[in-house]
């Protein structure tokens, strides 16, 4: 394979730059965004070019705007590839409840837990919460037909058991923006209730939720042993939306035992 930096070279040389005109421009655009670190010296790239040295990440953005790159793929010609931040994301499991604060692009997949859909009509999904579907293993570009621009994904601490058993820790869950308003009836049982992610100052949560007054009260599942938590709304808490779709864990047995 052609290393990354004889890459680089061959890209300045299809332009006809020469060094000298490298670092000129690269001093433009340090210019404007005010720090040196942008800078392309000439012993910097012909290190970059012939020794393998890996550039910094604003050194190889001045590259990328030089020689009219794009700024991922030339990532990958170092190893990185943005493809796999969600699925990284994933295995770096968290304790507490957050939202993805990245898209993930059409190439990209993420490994999720499977789950029996016996007794489960998967056709309601998209509309009824706490309704899992069996996803494993999927391009994300399938779920790009959910609307990435209208949903959210956020992921349950994974000693987040609050919701347990209906949504337990570790699960992957789907946010609806457009739904912010709290349902106080019209759901059959637990399982069609409505379930909000919220977000607090100091941390998210993902609760069933209820008001009374200026007041939105946290309700967790009974069965999770969780303390109900009070806050002023909307003052303290941001409904960020309802939860829509959910990925969860079916092996939480001997954790919960041990949890309790």
């Amino acid at each position: 394979m052609i290393e990354p930096g004889q890459m680089l070279k061959r890209a300045r040389e299809r332009l006809n730059l020469r060094y000298r005109d490298v670092e000129e421009a690269s001093r433009g655009i340090a210019s404007r965004h005010g720090s040196e670190e942008y800078t392309v010296g000439l012993s910097r790239l012909a290190d970059i070019e012939n020794k393998g040295t890996t550039p910094s990440l604003y050194r190889l953005y001045s590259l990328c705007a030089i020689y009219r790159l794009d700024f991922t793929d030339v990532l990958s010609w170092y190893g990185v590839t943005l493809d796999g931040l969600l699925r990284d994301s994933s295995e770096a499991q968290l304790n507490q409840t957050h939202l993805v604060g990245f898209e993930p692009s059409a190439e990209a997949s993420i490994p999720l837990p499977s789950l029996s859909l016996e007794n489960i009509d998967i056709h309601k999904n998209t509309f009824l919460s706490h309704v899992a579907q069996q996803w494993g293993e999927i391009p994300l570009a399938s779920i790009r037909q959910l609307d990435l621009k209208r949903y959210r994904y956020g992921f349950v601490g994974t000693e987040d058991w609050a919701m347990y058993p209906i949504i337990p820790p570790g699960a992957f869950v789907q946010i609806d923006e457009s739904k912010k308003n709290i349902i106080h009836e019209g759901w059959g049982n637990e399982f069609e209730r409505p379930v909000y992610f919220l977000e607090h100052r100091s941390r998210y949560y993902c609760r069933w939720c209820s008001e009374n007054g200026e007041e939105i009260i946290l309700e967790p599942h009974p069965s999770s042993h969780v303390i109900p938590e009070i806050f002023r709304y909307p003052s303290e808490v941001d409904i960020i939306g309802q939860v829509v779709g959910v990925a969860k864990r079916m092996d939480l047995g001997k954790r919960r035992h041990t949890h309790s």
